[in-house]
């Protein structure tokens, strides 16, 4: 069973267009919705992703939903905690070949991780 890795040099999940993420509300409570939609930067990305060093300025204190954890998973989309590392590789997944593409250097970096 592959365990899910977050990769450095990525920031993937750091694009938050709303419009990629047409169903926010459904695991967001209202305060955290507003919390996101205030992150969202002119050009989709969050507003604490430093582009430059590709890290978030606000890792230690980044809001819940930014959290790939078990039992945030478990909160937010339901998942039961055996099926979080299966739920997080393929959201990630997903999101680097969006932001990135399948071909893309962060998509290798992030399948030989997760390998």
């Amino acid at each position: 069973m592959s365990e899910w890795r977050c990769i450095e040099n990525c920031g993937a999940c750091c694009n938050l267009d709303p419009s990629d993420r047409p169903d926010l509300g459904d695991y967001l409570s209202e305060s955290e919705l507003e919390l996101y939609l205030s992150r969202v930067g002119k050009d989709g990305w969050c507003i604490n992703y430093d582009k430059d060093s590709r890290k978030c300025q606000i890792y230690d204190d980044r809001p819940r939903f930014c959290r790939v954890k078990a039992d945030v998973f478990n909160q937010m989309y339901d998942i039961p905690l055996e099926e979080f590392e299966e739920f997080a590789i393929d959201c990630c997944h997903q999101q680097i070949e969006g932001v990135y593409g399948e071909e893309s250097e962060e998509m290798n970096s992030y399948l030989m991780k997760v390998g």
